[in-house]
């Protein structure tokens, strides 16, 4: 059983006016379609599910709704007469056509997006898409811009307001990649013709970041392991996380947030990694059982080895709001470590994983091995890893010149 409803949206818009919907249901499922439409707190009748009189345009306005109501109910219809038990995705395929290639603005695509991933718990992924389309309206700040518009000298545009933002090439990168994948899932969808595309143009790539020594060397790494945490309690956690991260082939914090006393046994740490599905058996080293022994014997009171997590059955906000507030003290806390051991590098939690890479490397490990180590699906990611190992290598041999 379906049921569909025009309704106005509760959080309003920076502007302060409120987007008009059509809310399907099905099999207990949401499915939120913008129409495009929108209007301020006094202008719309929630009984009604109407503009009012004072709404300029107030009569094409609830004409147009009549009919995105009829359509909408025509398809359901349509669905049950060809006996297709259809998903809320094929229903908005169907009610989108035309009228979502003219209309849907770039603004309302990104909230179709942040909605849609929220939905399925994804909210790590949706609040990057929030980010970014605040981004860009920081830019163009214009509600009805749409894909068409993106060109090349948009990019170019929205890259020099970024950097002019204190952005360097890493954080415009991720933007530009998130832009990208929100651009290629609309001509997925039939929002705008391929013939459009800016990103076989403007190459994202150009944006690597360079000149930035990320990876720690084997005696860097010791420093942290042998710091000594008594005299700096508040720091214990973060240094366990970074030590154990390294230890266990850089495994990268989401998946030790997620870690239960379950993956540990007979002497491995079996999981699967949350970025790619892979799954791997990380034999236990000394370090790690060290970590390990130590939040055993606290018992926090629930099945997760690291107490960042703090209870059970969180929700997916719950869950992102911990991980974004609990990697925000991990960081700054290693910041603090690398002053109090010497260490002149900007140390972040991703610096255990770039570190595990290089100094395997360094001792003559092979890229293909290091590569299937950490879970790459592409020996190129593995690379990127190594470029300052390679660097490092052609400094040293250049050297050996020297009469």
């Amino acid at each position: 059983m379906a049921s569909i409803s025009v309704l106005r949206r509760k959080k309003a818009l920076k502007n302060g006016q409120y987007p008009i919907i059509i809310k399907a249901i099905k099999d207990r499922k949401i499915k939120i379609i913008s129409l495009g439409f929108t209007c301020s707190d006094n202008e719309w009748n929630e009984k009604r599910s109407e503009f009012k009189k004072n709404h300029e345009n107030y009569i094409q306005r609830n004409a147009l709704l009549n009919q995105y109501k009829s359509k909408a109910s025509k398809i359901i219809d349509d669905f049950k007469s060809e006996g297709i038990d259809f998903t809320l995705n094929q229903f908005e395929e169907r009610f989108r056509g035309e009228h979502k290639k003219n209309n849907t603005s770039v603004f309302d695509f990104f909230d179709y997006k942040v909605d849609q991933l929220n939905e399925a718990g994804r909210t790590g992924s949706a609040k990057a898409y929030k980010d970014t389309g605040d981004a860009v309206f920081k830019f163009c700040p214009r509600k009805n811009l749409k894909f068409q518009e993106i060109d090349v000298s948009f990019l170019d545009s929205f890259e020099a307001h970024l950097r002019s933002r204190g952005n360097i090439d890493g954080g415009i990168a991720v933007r530009m990649r998130q832009l990208r994948a929100l651009y290629n899932d609309a001509i997925s969808k039939n929002l705008v013709d391929e013939s459009f595309y800016p990103f076989k143009k403007y190459k994202i790539s150009k944006l690597k970041g360079k000149g930035i020594k990320r990876a720690l060397t084997r005696s860097e790494i010791q420093k942290i392991y042998e710091f000594d945490i008594n005299k700096h309690p508040q720091l214990l956690h973060s240094r366990n996380y970074f030590v154990f991260s390294y230890f266990t082939r850089g495994m990268n914090f989401v998946d030790m947030m997620h870690l239960t006393w379950d993956n540990v046994n007979n002497g491995n740490i079996t999981y699967i990694r949350s970025k790619t599905k892979g799954r791997f058996s990380i034999k236990i080293l000394e370090p790690v059982a060290e970590i390990l022994s130590y939040y055993s014997a606290l018992n926090p009171g629930t099945n997760y080895v690291f107490p960042i997590l703090l209870k059970e059955n969180l929700t997916p906000t719950q869950i992102q709001y911990r991980k974004a507030k609990t990697l925000k003290r991990f960081n700054k806390d290693l910041k603090e470590i690398a002053e109090l051991v010497g260490i002149d590098k900007k140390l972040t939690s991703y610096v255990a994983r770039h570190s595990f890479a290089t100094n395997l490397k360094q001792l003559g490990v092979s890229t293909d091995i290091i590569s299937e180590s950490m879970g790459h699906q592409n020996i190129n990611i593995t690379n990127t890893y190594l470029k300052e190992f390679d660097s490092d290598v052609i400094n040293e041999a250049n050297e050996k010149l020297i009469f």
